[in-house]
Order: structure tokens, then C-alpha cells, then sequence
């Protein structure tokens, strides 16, 4: 039995506002490190089973690294950011100035380098997402998850066995000398943790109060 979530195209419109936001903020912080413009986006938001959800994730775990931030307080949640090969080499370029960069087993510093792009960008997420529902939430430090990705999601996944978790792709891009990457994130909520969000959009009275703005 899966929960039956409808939104419409408002609230729709309004969740992804809200991750816009929290992107905005984090492209300041990855130019710094990117060197260059940084561009994120949301461009689908999306219902889909726990099944569906392991099976595409489960299509990135031989070919990507994946780094995962965990989302705790108030809402339930996880964030997955997927590296390719060639995501890698690029990114070692131009944020840490290697050369000849190999494909294979990371060094220390790469592994950093990913831990640290994943951080900044939930990061901003959750602080945004904070200060615009009123929400006492927090990411946690990121991780490369080792073995089968659903014994890391297990908070969101398996002990929630009936959630239905709302999935976010977002797109996380950035130029450096003309030439761009782009960096697939998943951000996922339970559907319980769904179903607060839109209940907290649903309750604000926009005649009186503007929901973009933030303390």
C-alpha cells in the first residue's frame, strides 16, 4: 500500500522555488572553488516507489562515486551526489589543479574534494530550506557510502518500508574555460517528511507573508 501524495502545479512551483534558493546561495560558494560561473537548477520534481528509487540508483553505483548527506530533524531525508569518471577528472582539473589526471581509484584529495562539493551544496539546501519553512533541520557530514547504497538509506528507505519518497533531480553545472559539467543530484524526502512541507505551504497565508523571504 503507497501513499497517495497530490500537489498541484502551485505547490509544485513553490517546492521547487525553495530548492532554487538554496542553490543560488550554494553557486557562490562552488564558483569559489570551481573557479568559474556555477549554474544549478531544478529542473523535475517527481513521485516515484522505493523500488523504482534503488533501481536508479543501483544503475550509478558501478560507474559513479557516490557521496551521500543525510537530512535530520524535522524532516527525513538524503541527498546523493553522482561522480563519473570523467566528473572526477574534470573536477580535479580545475578545482585542484591536477594534471594528467588518472581514472580509477581515488586519491585522498579527490575523495575530499567530492565530500566537500556534496557538504556546500546540501548545506545551503537545508539552511534555506530552514529559514523558509520554519523548520529546526540539519544535514549531516557527507559520506561515501561502501556496498549496496539501500544499507546507507536504510533510516529513509527501509525502516519506512510504506513512504513513498519524493524525489528532486537537480542539475548542478558549472563552466570553466568555456566548457561545462554537469553533476546529477538526487534529494529525496519521505513521504511523511513530504506531506509536513505541504502542509506548511498549504498554511501560509501569502496575502499576509511573503514565503521566499527569509531571516
Amino acid at each position: 500500500m503507497m501513499m497517495a501524495t497530490q500537489i498541484s502545479e502551485l505547490e509544485r512551483d513553490i517546492i521547487k522555488e525553495i530548492l532554487n534558493i538554496g542553490l543560488a546561495r550554494a553557486a557562490d560558494s562552488f564558483a569559489a572553488i570551481a573557479k568559474d560561473k556555477v549554474l544549478l537548477k531544478v529542473p523535475d520534481i517527481k513521485l516515484i516507489e522505493v523500488k523504482e528509487l534503488l533501481e536508479l540508483v543501483s544503475q550509478y553505483e558501478d560507474t559513479h562515486v557516490i557521496i551521500q548527506s543525510d537530512i535530520k530533524g524535522e524532516f527525513n531525508g538524503a541527498t546523493l551526489m553522482l561522480f563519473s569518471d570523467d566528473h572526477i577528472v574534470r573536477l580535479s582539473e580545475v578545482c585542484l589543479a591536477m594534471v594528467d589526471v588518472q581514472k580509477g581509484e581515488l586519491s585522498v584529495m579527490q575523495e575530499s574534494l567530492l565530500l566537500e562539493i556534496s557538504n556546500i551544496i546540501t548545506g545551503a539546501l537545508v539552511t534555506q530550506m530552514a529559514n523558509i519553512l520554519k523548520a529546526n533541520i540539519y544535514g549531516s557530514p557527507p559520506k561515501a557510502p561502501k556496498g549496496y547504497i539501500a544499507d546507507s538509506l536504510k533510516d529513509i528507505l527501509v525502516q519506512h518500508p510504506l513512504f513513498q519518497p519524493l524525489v528532486f533531480t537537480v542539475i548542478t553545472r558549472f563552466t570553466h574555460n568555456s566548457r561545462s559539467v554537469e553533476l546529477p543530484l538526487l534529494l529525496f524526502f519521505d513521504s511523511k517528511t513530504f506531506m509536513r512541507i505541504i502542509e506548511i505551504i498549504r498554511n501560509f497565508d501569502l496575502g499576509k507573508n511573503n514565503l521566499m523571504e527569509t531571516d
